[in-house]
């Protein structure tokens, strides 16, 4: 196996990085050793890595490197969450999130630069596509975000989770995203319990099949809608995987197991947010295990949407709540800084479009 000069270290899993060192003629548990401290001490100078002999530090001085985002923003909200803008070697920037609580600390990371999907309430999806995120640069958010905050996996770090809910849907990026949750689960990486690694998605029906053979984490699915009529016009996505299938999908990635998907579901006012959806969801989700997130919606320039009032959210969550749905209403975080859910927008070139279309239509009307 072939390396190009100055590989990105960040960008392989513990078997990829076996490999490279095997590669380099040295043993494979070369790997565990980096690992170690790039992960577990944020070290990315090989000269500091004194347990790796001087001869193997300078090979990979010249062949190797530990690369990560530059920060251009760092931005702390008035309820404690932060949020970090990312600037990639392109020249395109994504955004992270943090959101401390009071037995969790949660970062949300981003899959994508932009989005490809069109949900028409979400802010990311109105400024466009780029391209994926390679698997350095969604693990390099994690890595970014430990240092920020000073963490040490010592057992009293304050990052405890992370959501793949950030920019972009996760499951378009399959490979990638899938590599940098094992590395977040490693041993020698972030040691995470695969129950503290949340995968959200619009519902990629297949490789929702897929993931849970090859990494098994929390399911959470952006649903908005129950029936297809209304979530063809929310998730336009829902016209390839109407939710008939995507339910069945979610059935069978939790099997007899305990487990429950997490359902996400932004409150419109006057879309989606009435009794009669409340009482047509529970019909929906009869007999599947289910959790459900309500989310206030977050507003962004332009959007024809508007937050369901606190009264109407309350009266929702409380018809779910009587008919046995283990329901939770998301309080809003970060929303002072563009952090909350639906906000994130990054600052990125728009290959499909989709930004310059949506301002020239305000524009005309």
């Amino acid at each position: 196996m072939s390396y190009p000069e100055k590989t990105n270290l960040l960008g392989l899993d513990r078997k990829g990085l076996e490999a490279f060192f095997v590669s380099r003629g040295e043993k494979s548990f070369r790997a565990s050793q980096l690992m170690k401290w790039v992960y577990g001490q944020a070290v990315t100078d090989f000269r500091d890595m004194t347990n790796l002999s001087k001869a193997l530090r300078a090979d990979l001085e010249e062949c190797a490197e530990v690369r990560y985002p530059e920060i251009v923003a760092d931005q702390l909200s008035d309820d404690g969450s932060r949020k970090w803008l990312l600037r990639l070697e392109d020249g395109n920037c994504i955004e992270t999130v943090f959101i401390p609580e009071a037995e969790r600390g949660t970062l949300c990371i981003s899959s994508q630069v932009g989005c490809m999907l069109n949900c028409s309430f979400c802010s990311t999806a109105q400024q466009g596509f780029n391209r994926n995120l390679t698997t350095a640069e969604i693990i390099a958010q994690l890595w970014v975000a430990s240092r920020a905050l000073g963490e040490r996996l010592d057992g009293s770090r304050r990052l405890s989770n992370v959501v793949m809910m950030g920019m972009g849907e996760p499951l378009l990026n399959y490979d990638n995203v899938v590599r940098a949750m094992l590395l977040m689960q490693d041993d020698f990486g972030y040691g995470l319990s695969k129950r503290r690694i949340t995968l959200s998605t619009a519902g990629i029906v297949p490789a929702i099949r897929k993931l849970r053979e090859d990494c098994d984490v929390s399911l959470a699915v952006s649903l908005h809608a129950p029936d297809d009529l209304l979530r063809n016009e929310l998730v336009p996505l829902n016209r390839k995987y109407p939710i008939r299938e995507l339910l069945a999908a979610c059935h069978e990635y939790v099997g007899d197991s305990r487990r429950r998907v997490t359902f996400e579901y932004v409150l419109l006012s006057g879309v989606n947010d009435s009794d009669g959806h409340a009482r047509q969801l529970i019909r929906l989700l009869k007999g599947i295990p289910a959790k459900i997130n309500l989310i206030p919606f977050n507003p962004f320039a332009q959007t024809r949407y508007r937050r369901s009032t606190p009264e109407r959210i309350q009266r929702f969550f409380e018809i779910l709540n009587q008919a046995g749905i283990v329901t939770i209403t998301r309080k809003t975080r970060g929303d002072d800084i563009d952090a909350a859910c639906g906000q994130l927008a990054g600052q990125f070139h728009d290959r499909t479009r989709r930004r310059y279309r949506r301002l020239s239509a305000t524009q005309e009307i």
